[in-house]
């Protein structure tokens, strides 16, 4: 086995399920006008509600010059908007608008419509989301409450 030979790598073939999963969601995702970074913005914030700025980018491990361009796209767009914590005026705190809150009841069938897009059976995809959550675990990327 030679160790250096593409098809004998980890790493390849989740930067091309990666790659290929973010594209199949592209236009599942544009009727609610969201791109994949966005989307995953909103999920953190259905999940709770007027959170820092900070917090948002250490959920989803994206540094502030990653994250604030998709803030305000998401500002622009209606669904959040930005204060400034009066406990702390150098935290930015997001928070959804109703817009943003009416838009979780649109996305609800997005993870059915992206189940789909997997082609797998619900065992397999137990099975996988285990075996992922495992080595995100390993690797230090979550904790086990953070575990999906």
């Amino acid at each position: 086995m030679n160790p250096l030979h593409l098809s004998n790598q980890l790493c390849f073939p989740f930067y091309s399920i990666s790659k290929e999963i973010i594209k199949r969601y592209r236009h599942i995702l544009k009727p609610l006008n969201l791109t994949y970074p966005q989307y995953l913005v909103m999920l953190v914030l259905w999940e709770e509600d007027h959170v820092t700025l900070k917090s948002i980018g250490e959920r989803l491990q994206l540094d502030s010059g990653t994250l604030t361009p998709v803030a305000n796209k998401l500002i622009e767009a209606g669904y959040v908007k930005k204060t400034r914590n009066p406990e702390d005026e150098r935290q930015l705190v997001i928070q959804l608008t109703e817009r943003g809150h009416a838009l979780q009841k649109e996305a609800e069938q997005i993870p059915v419509k992206v189940h789909d897009i997997y082609g797998l059976s619900e065992e397999e995809y137990v099975r996988y989301k285990t075996m992922l959550d495992d080595l995100s675990m390993k690797l230090g990327l979550t904790s086990n409450k953070e575990k999906c």
